[in-house]
């Protein structure tokens, strides 16, 4: 296989968590090595549906998914669960986005195909941790709100990278500082350990979904920060909530006036 559409694919629908990294591993170093590329004639995408994922966990509504504190064993076996169910996802997304999308530079494959292969890294460390907890991924229910939203946006690429990366991978930013703070204080420091290097990693993805959400404006002559926030309407017709992590935002490719809107957009909602 030298099309890298077809081993995208490959790894999109793999269904046990193990064969999946083993997979984007494998496709990961076949690229670097340049065994694989995007062929321009490749066959096109088939339509959205979802991605191969293993039985368990159950997928229930978000508001189902039962919220446990952070004081008992089980707690924190919970969020690092749950955490691990957001990089499984963001694997698929990420091959996804390189199945998906056709006719873009070879950096754009590249990125994408980097950022699967750093979720595999760190959905390993994640289900590593749960073994420790005495645990594994599947025995807590979890939702697919992340994959609703590939399916939403399979047909515009501008509202992919606008809406995925740039809004819900990037609410990672906001809320894991804290998370490390909380079990830094209940001595779980095996735990902050993993989400450090995992929030280290994820601002270069949200960077990535930055850079080419800019690339398909310029392609089509829109106005990216006004976009973004028509999108945002259009897409999810909500604004997000605060506060949001500016210094890691920034350092993602946002900017101030973004920034400044969203934060205005959230006290509007909160007041």
């Amino acid at each position: 296989m030298t099309d890298l559409h077809a081993a995208a694919k490959r790894c999109l629908d793999a269904t046990d968590p193990a064969e999946k990294l083993r997979l984007t591993r494998a496709t990961w170093d076949a690229l670097q090595a340049g065994a694989l590329q995007a062929d321009p004639g490749a066959p096109l995408p088939d339509s959205i549906s979802a991605p191969g994922r293993p039985e368990r966990p159950r997928l229930v509504p978000q508001r189902h998914v039962p919220k446990r504190g952070l004081g008992s064993e089980e707690g924190r076996a919970a969020l690092v669960h749950a955490i691990a169910h957001i990089e499984f996802n963001a694997i698929n997304l990420a091959w996804d986005a390189v199945y998906r999308f056709r006719g873009k530079p070879e950096a754009y494959y590249r990125d994408w195909a980097s950022c699967a292969h750093d979720e595999a890294r760190h959905f390993s460390l994640l289900s590593s941790r749960l073994d420790e907890l005495g645990y594994r991924y599947g025995d807590f229910d979890a939702h697919d709100g992340l994959w609703a939203m590939a399916e939403k946006t399979a047909e515009y690429d501008t509202a992919r990278m606008a809406l995925v990366p740039r809004v819900l991978e990037a609410r990672g930013l906001d809320v894991t500082p804290g998370m490390i703070e909380r079990l830094r204080h209940l001595g779980d420091n095996r735990t902050v350990d993993i989400l450090e290097v995992i929030l280290r990693e994820e601002v270069a993805h949200v960077a990535a979904g930055t850079r080419w959400y800019r690339y398909c404006c310029e392609r089509d002559g829109l106005e990216p920060i006004d976009t973004f926030f028509d999108l945002l309407r259009d897409y999810m017709g909500v604004s997000l909530r605060g506060p949001f992590n500016r210094p890691a935002r920034l350092e993602a490719g946002f900017v101030e006036e973004e920034l400044d809107r969203l934060a205005a957009a959230a006290a509007a909602d909160q007041g």
